[in-house]
């Protein structure tokens, strides 16, 4: 007797679980109680934040990528040691619940997290101010278990732009397109969330391996600076990519968007879990089905889509998938199993890569004068 959607769904997530691309977590523990796990036991249900390890549990997520977030408006100096604090910060949580949480840092280490039951948890830097221009920083990040940069954030860094910030350099500088040979090297995902269209297509033009989109949606579907363009889309299959749908409200709706632009005294808009839908569809249309994933930005918002509100929603949206006609093999590569390829490959690439290319000893004075 076939299943109905809601089991299929739960029969999926044990095999094919959510590796999710972005969750602001650890900003919101120094926010709330400067990185005290005890104050913040996210082993508790109930907390105020979208997340704590019940849900994850309820939300079928097997791994996730951890953002070690700082304002991108420090000064250069603060950034770095802001962006250390972080990391520390999810050493410490993921020692504080070792029956539930693992350290990864390469897709084996994902696989042997999720076959123990444990949640894999990766790390990402959300923009290239938290390297200050600095090489030697950028590979003591990779040291400490940072496997993707977000090139930029809200601001433009002195060697790309931003999608938020007046463009200055018309993408990557030379040393920004020596950022990411260097993060091909070592092995590191190149994010291009939050960088400009132009910054786009120079680091795909420029990478030797596969980038993501940690937490964008379909700028067709809504238009915001922040998503990605039908034409970016268009290469990843070329590329190998992923972009990895976001949840956040401005970005997946373009009633809210309009209105966010030019607020009214009437209602906000509301996002819907229809509205990731209709942007998954979209990316799976442009992109292909290979080059997919999910990235909620979940604590990175204020308030999220109606049916997303936290970390337990993720089986919501695949069920809706499913109604739509997504296959389980669809639904797989959209969970966890396109993201988990690409981390595979950009280890694979890095060996490739070492044998020919030695560290980048560039500097930012020494290229872009």
């Amino acid at each position: 007797m076939p299943l109905d959607t809601e089991s299929r769904i739960r029969d999926l997530l044990l095999r094919h679980p959510v590796i999710d691309g972005h969750n602001d977590l650890p900003w919101e523990a120094r926010e709330r109680v400067a990185y005290d796990w005890d104050r913040l036991d996210i082993s508790s249900a109930g907390l105020s934040t979208h997340t704590d390890l019940p849900r994850l549990r309820a939300g079928g997520v097997g791994a996730q990528f951890w953002s070690v977030y700082v304002p991108s408006d420090l000064p250069a100096g603060e950034a770095v040691t802001a962006t250390l604090e972080q990391v520390d910060a999810v050493h410490a949580m993921t020692s504080r619940y070792p029956a539930d949480l693992a350290l990864a840092t390469n897709a084996a280490e994902v696989e042997h997290a999720i076959s123990q039951g444990r949640i894999a948890s990766l790390i990402g830097a959300e923009g290239g101010h938290s390297i200050n221009s600095s090489m030697g920083a950028l590979r003591m990040l990779f040291a400490l278990g940072v496997r993707y940069l977000t090139l930029t954030h809200n601001d433009n860094v002195p060697w790309a732009d931003s999608a938020t910030d007046e463009p200055v350099l018309g993408g990557l500088s030379a040393f920004g397109r020596e950022v990411v040979l260097e993060m091909n090297r070592l092995g590191m995902l190149v994010d291009l969330s939050h960088v400009s269209a132009d910054t786009m297509h120079d680091a795909l033009d420029t990478t030797q391996a596969p980038v993501i989109f940690s937490h964008s949606s379909a700028r067709a579907l809504c238009d915001h600076p922040r998503n990605v363009p039908d034409d970016v889309l268009a290469r990843l299959a070329d590329n190998g990519g992923v972009c990895m749908v976001t949840f956040v409200p401005y970005f997946v709706s373009q009633p809210l968007r309009d209105w966010d632009r030019e607020p009214t005294d009437g209602v906000r808009p509301t996002a819907t879990l229809a509205d990731v839908v209709a942007h998954c569809e979209h990316v799976r249309e442009v992109a292909g089905i290979a080059h997919i994933g999910l990235g909620g930005d979940y604590d990175g918002v204020d308030h999220l889509p109606e049916g997303l509100e936290d970390v337990s929603g993720y089986p919501r949206l695949l069920t809706a998938l499913a109604d739509r006609g997504w296959s389980d093999a669809d639904l797989a590569a959209l969970t966890g199993g396109n993201i988990l390829r690409v981390l595979g490959e950009a280890e694979r690439r890095a060996g490739e890569i070492s044998r020919t290319r030695g560290p980048s000893l560039a500097r930012i004075e020494e290229l872009d004068g």
